[in-house]
């Protein structure tokens, strides 16, 4: 499952103060001559998989071929020879994070070089609207119409059919479900688009709209899902223009949603997996039914359902395109015997499930074992696909992963190249034998030995957590790191050996279970902070320790909800930036209270960042957004505006680069009118764009850092395309 987006609602706006602390001078260190401009490489580092993979589509004539969407994380393109992922919207900048989410895809089985993207993260007043991208050299470039309709890759039906389709009678023939705005069309290969005259369902309130669309022969079928169960969700048009409801199509609970369908070309048969809810969450019920197209004959071929407590819904439906009547279903939403998949050979009339003779290796990807479990078969299990030129080679997506099979019995990740998690803390330790610590949306904390294989010891166990609220490492003493998340057994944790392996701290506030926040630690790791914040954004009392997590004690003055700061030098100080009022807190007494310091700061985003240089007392950087970047050299005490930067959204520091004696400065901002990655090597004086128009990921402004031992390497947060790395070319 994958994290949503924060929402950049929020407008921004400086204060009468803060506009007047516009004019001072920016207080610089030594300043040495930026190096020259060398293009970056930019790679992931390697966790594998980690998001919802919520389709997959072989092309049906060109072995090999195959691409794959995601919820929060772009699309992407099968490379057969180097048996990996190639990601294909990489290129979305940071004006267009919505576009990363993926709502369907198309290809052109009489143009096989052709593809089709339709493109929204959210449906949501607040998100922008969404786009249609259409290649003719598989996804190496793109054209782009923006839509004037939003769509909805992030929301519940992500997981139902391609809602894009090229039209089985003409290439230039598009069609495009939408979630609010009923059944789209265009004429031109994509580039314009209007309603689809004739389609007679009109959309509700529910947000579903159209749920699939498939080709059948030369008919075309698409799935409502607005109905409620209680009228026609399956249409259909034999020449382009005119819809009717398909005759007697299934009804009732366990049919209320058409969630995907599949065509058996050698039967003329269509398979449609139906269950009470669009999923991926909800999901109680369902059925499969399958239609004889040439006589309209309809017949309930669900699999026999265990009885008791064990409710799902069905998801995914593929048939084998070289055996008449074989046909792979998914469950989904089967959280108390796990989902399975279902496969039948005689057109539904028996079934087998393949969970109880899989053989699941997770070696590639540890972290599936969640801790130390045995692997699961999967969840949220609604992208299946056969390989038309392969029987024995089936895929399935789940909430964290993509996996594959060439016999039906041993099944492994396939997800090579393909990223998705949603990062939110990332720290590079100054010594010792982890590259990279990071915390992250779904799978916790993870601890990178190397960075081009998923960590061996897969996510942070002891407590495992699902989401990871805060990361932080004592700057003197590198083996000292602490934790917090949202766990079952535990909220908070630490480490003595830099992060591989963890104790729960042996008390936690009560607070802790229901609004696990941002945790720091001082420079020599004897004092801790965790901040508390409610998911719905609910503040609560900061709570102490100093003595490793056994009891806490309430720091009254330090603001609700901010993000403690430890000094790295000085194990005496600690800072908070208070976004309500523009304000910084500091600390002189390890934690125990604090006093204001500057006042009449930019206000009013909780996504402003207050950091801390590394070696240093007291310097600190504010990145406050569109209100641009701004420094204190006396502890927060005055802060000036950096006159170099226009926009600043996250900061961080890696090593200094040859002959400066400040540390090279990484941050996503934007020095004139382009959001990019920046590295600035003067002290903010000067910066350089490090990434390129090929390389943005849409929304990077969770965290940034740098390599304190690797001058030019610099690590980047993702909300979707997971750790990006760049070194220098």
């Amino acid at each position: 499952m994958s994290a949503p987006r924060p929402s950049r609602r929020t407008v921004l706006a400086g204060s009468a103060a803060a506009v007047a602390l516009a004019a001072l001078p920016l207080p610089a260190p030594a300043r040495a001559a930026p190096a020259a401009a060398r293009p970056y490489r930019w790679r992931n580092v390697v966790i594998g998989g980690t998001g919802f993979v919520t389709g997959v589509l072989f092309h049906p004539r060109v072995r090999g071929l195959a691409y794959a969407r995601t919820d929060i994380g772009g699309a992407y393109r099968w490379d057969d020879r180097r048996a990996r992922w190639t990601p294909l919207t990489d290129h979305l900048g940071w004006d267009d994070w919505n576009l990363l989410g993926v709502e369907a895809m198309a290809v052109d089985p009489a143009h096989p070089d052709r593809v089709y993207l339709a493109l929204g993260t959210y449906a949501q007043p607040w998100a922008g609207n969404g786009a249609v991208l259409r290649s003719e050299d598989r996804g190496a470039t793109w054209a782009r119409t923006d839509l004037p309709v939003k769509l909805g890759a992030n929301e519940d039906g992500r997981g139902c059919g391609e809602r894009l389709l090229v039209d089985p009678r003409d290439s230039d023939t598009l069609w495009l479900g939408t979630r609010h705005d009923g059944l789209l069309k265009s004429t031109d290969r994509g580039a314009t688009w209007a309603p689809a005259s004739g389609f007679p369902a009109a959309p509700s309130a529910t947000g579903q709209g159209v749920t699939l669309l498939v080709a059948a022969g030369r008919a075309v079928y698409a799935g409502w899902g607005d109905g409620g169960g209680t009228g026609p969700n399956l249409f259909r048009t034999a020449d382009g223009a005119t819809w009717t409801a398909v005759p007697g199509q299934p009804s009732g609970t366990a049919a209320r949603v058409p969630v995907r369908a599949a065509y058996d070309r050698l039967t003329r048969e269509l398979y449609v997996t139906y269950a009470d809810a669009p999923g991926p969450n909800g999901q109680a019920d369902g059925s499969v039914h399958k239609l004889a197209t040439g006589s309209g004959t309809w017949r309930d071929v669900t699999p026999a359902r265990p009885g008791g407590a064990d409710t799902f819904g069905y998801g995914g439906v593929a048939v084998d395109a070289r055996r008449p009547g074989t046909v792979v279903v998914s469950t989904n939403n089967r959280w108390a015997a796990v989902d399975t998949l279902y496969r039948t050979t005689d057109g539904g009339r028996t079934w087998t499930s393949l969970k109880e003779s899989a053989v699941v290796d997770v070696s590639e990807t540890p972290y599936l074992k969640w801790g130390g479990e045995s692997p699961k078969f999967g969840w949220w299990i609604q992208a299946l696909a056969v390989d038309p030129y392969d029987s024995g080679h089936v895929v399935y997506g789940t909430g964290a992963t993509l996996y594959g099979t060439r016999d039906l019995v041993h099944w492994a990740p396939r997800i090579r190249g393909l990223e998705e998690t949603s990062v939110r803390q990332l720290i590079s330790p100054p010594a010792g034998e982890a590259h990279l610590l990071s915390g992250s949306g779904d799978i916790g904390v993870m601890y990178h030995e190397l960075l081009t294989a998923s960590p061996a010891d897969g996510m942070a166990a002891n407590p495992v957590f699902g989401s990871a609220t805060g990361l932080a490492q004592a700057a003197a003493r590198a083996s000292y790191v602490v934790r917090s998340g949202w766990g079952d057994h535990g909220n908070g944790a630490y480490s003595e050996d830099g992060g591989r392996t963890w104790a729960p701290f042996a008390a936690q506030p009560d607070i802790a279970r229901s609004a696990p926040g941002p945790i720091a630690t001082n420079a020599d790791g004897s004092a801790l902070l965790w901040s508390f914040v409610h998911w719905d954004g609910t503040r609560h009392p900061t709570h102490r320790s100093a003595d490793n997590g056994t009891t806490w004690s309430e720091v009254s003055s330090f603001p609700k909800g901010a993000t403690p700061v430890a000094d790295p030098a000085d194990p005496t100080l600690f800072y908070a930036y208070d976004t309500d009022t523009g304000t910084v807190y500091a600390s002189t007494d390890s934690g125990r209270s604090f006093t204001a310091r500057a006042t009449g700061l930019p206000s009013g985003d909780s996504q402003f960042k207050l950091v801390a240089a590394p070696g240093r007392s007291g310097d600190l950087w504010l990145s406050a957004k569109g209100n641009g970047l701004y420094r204190s050299t006396d502890g927060g005490a005055i802060f000036a505006k950096a006159d170099s930067c226009r926009a600043s959204f996250t900061l961080g520091f890696g090593k200094a680069a040859e002959g400066a004696d400040y540390p090279a400065i990484y941050q996503v901002g934007a020095a004139d009118t382009v959001t990019a990655v920046l590295r600035s090597d003067d002290g903010a004086r000067t910066w350089t764009r490090i990434n390129d128009d090929a390389h943005q990921w849409g929304w990077t402004g969770e965290a940034i850092t740098g390599d304190p031992r690797v001058y030019g390497r610099v690590y980047l947060a993702t909300n979707g395309r997971g750790i990006q790395y760049g070194d220098p070319a």
